[in-house]
């Protein structure tokens, strides 16, 4: 009879215990669902965070990737923000990933209008697969769509126009292309402005460029991809001092990532790197950055990484989606 109680007391605690870690399981993902009250204020959203090619990345048998092939419920976004016009009912995307269809849905659900489903505007920074490969979702084979605008730099114009399948969505006018200039300013309205501006990176096919996004009280600076920053002519220390926000390519925390790559190949500066540049500025200055675009190898990826909290301890930030920054 003992025997009995004891394994139905058992039952019962399994149960209970099942049930309590499927509570927990859908409480980690409802933080990453658009289950959120509607942007009131002009913002910036984090849209993804993951360098190009995604996480769990392809071919990758890796502890980093193996656990996300089999958990259907995590879903890593490629590197984008979303800038939230609230006082003219617009949203704008910056970089177009594969991942366009998700993010273009939490824009218009953060927005809480759905008369246009889409975007007002589309900002490109240059042409690596993660940044503007979601373009093809724009063309007759998806959603077919009418005049997006499009903002490039000249190279990657011409790269959309003279390279197939980007250039059937030129003829077929699915998207406007806009050509925009180095340190030139973009006025989206009375109150959004947005400045493109070169920096070192590989430009196999186009130019590279980072955005300073003004809205009517902030400024953010993003720089998903660049080369090690002493390559750049501009001193980042002096460009963070300018802004309110500075969302950073972080894609390697440090060079031991990667052991079948020759890293010269792939210069970002590594997280580490940038940790020690910037570890003397105040604490106000180092939580204006935002570490953004992580390689799936990145323990920046895991909120519980030993890495992240360091990170953390010193005062800077970690992009994580869906976060919201007013502007």
């Amino acid at each position: 009879m003992i025997c009995y109680k004891y394994f139905y007391l058992t039952l019962v605690l399994l149960l209970f215990s099942s049930c309590e870690q499927k509570k927990s399981s859908e409480a980690v993902i409802g933080k990453n669902t658009t289950d959120e009250k509607n942007i009131s204020a002009p913002s910036i959203v984090i849209l993804g965070t993951a360098q190009d090619a995604g996480s769990p990345q392809i071919g990758c048998n890796k502890s980093c990737c193996s656990h996300l092939f089999n958990n259907a419920n995590i879903k890593r976004h490629v590197v984008s923000l979303g800038v939230l016009d609230t006082e003219n009912n617009k949203t704008y995307l910056f970089e177009a990933t594969p991942d366009i269809g998700a993010q273009i849905e939490i824009l218009t659900h953060l927005k809480g209008d759905k008369s246009n489903t889409l975007v007002d505007g589309i900002f490109i920074t240059h042409a690596h697969i993660g940044h503007y490969t979601g373009l093809m979702f724009l063309g007759k084979e998806a959603t077919n769509t009418d005049k997006i605008p499009t903002y490039t730099m000249p190279r990657i114009k011409s790269f959309f126009e003279n390279n197939g399948p980007w250039s059937q969505l030129v003829k077929n006018k699915n998207i406007i292309l806009h050509t925009i200039e180095n340190e030139t300013p973009v006025q989206l309205s009375n109150t959004l402005e947005v400045t493109p501006f070169l920096v070192p990176h590989r430009d196999e096919f186009s130019e590279t460029v980072g955005y300073k996004i003004k809205g009517p009280n902030k400024t953010a600076l993003f720089i998903p991809d660049i080369d090690k920053w002493k390559k750049w002519d501009e001193d980042i220390i002096e460009e963070i001092k300018k802004v309110d926000y500075a969302f950073l390519d972080a894609t390697f925390y440090d060079g031991d990532e990667i052991n079948n790559r020759d890293m010269s190949q792939i210069p970002h500066p590594f997280v580490i790197e940038s940790l020690k540049k910037f570890e003397k500025l105040s604490f106000q200055e180092r939580n204006k950055i935002i570490f953004i675009h992580f390689n799936h190898t990145n323990p920046l990826l895991n909120p519980e990484s030993m890495e992240s909290n360091s990170v953390l301890e010193k005062g800077f930030r970690i992009a994580r989606k869906l976060d919201k920054f007013k502007l």
